[in-house]
């Protein structure tokens, strides 16, 4: 599969929207209980852009099938070179490797931009993204019982994090 990774634009707001949204709607990747509104993604977007983080997407025969991204992990200047980040990836796309090359972009792109840490944060029951990044360095380093409640259940969370290579 020929994949295209790019920084988004404003014109990849609505397929990043629709991917997001079923995720919200169908998983416990996030959890979020309502979808999201375009304003409210134009908006998520443009602080992003603002504050300096990636917000990126993979491209297939010139549609977007995923989009990539990562923030500081807390809001506290003792944090700013940690960062917390999420993949989505349309329904199709997953188990193709699409999400492999979106994290390795990102994971090139922080450390370019000299941080020191990613830090992934996982639903426990999501063995498959939980042995997706091991794939790619991260290691498991806390787990929270019950911090979480969506679809009727309490959810555990995984922290995997990933120490970026010093030059």
């Amino acid at each position: 599969m020929d994949i295209i990774i790019r920084n988004a634009t404003p014109r990849d707001l609505p397929v990043i929207l629709e991917i997001i949204n079923q995720a919200i709607l169908t998983t416990t990747a996030i959890y979020d209980y309502e979808i999201r509104t375009l304003e409210e993604q134009t908006a998520w977007f443009e602080k992003m852009i603002e504050d300096g983080m990636p917000v990126i997407v993979a491209e297939h025969d010139k549609k977007v099938i995923g989009y990539g991204s990562y923030n500081i992990f807390k809001p506290k200047i003792g944090y700013r070179f940690s960062v917390e980040h999420s993949i989505y990836l349309n329904e199709k796309s997953r188990g193709l490797g699409v999400g492999g090359k979106l994290l390795k972009s990102l994971i090139q792109r922080a450390g370019e931009s000299g941080l020191h840490t990613m830090i992934g944060v996982i639903d426990a029951s999501n063995r498959g993204s939980i042995e997706f990044h091991k794939k790619f360095g991260f290691i498991e380093k806390g787990y929270l019982r019950e911090v979480g409640y969506k679809f009727d259940q309490w959810l555990d969370v995984v922290f995997m994090q990933l120490i970026l290579e010093e030059d």
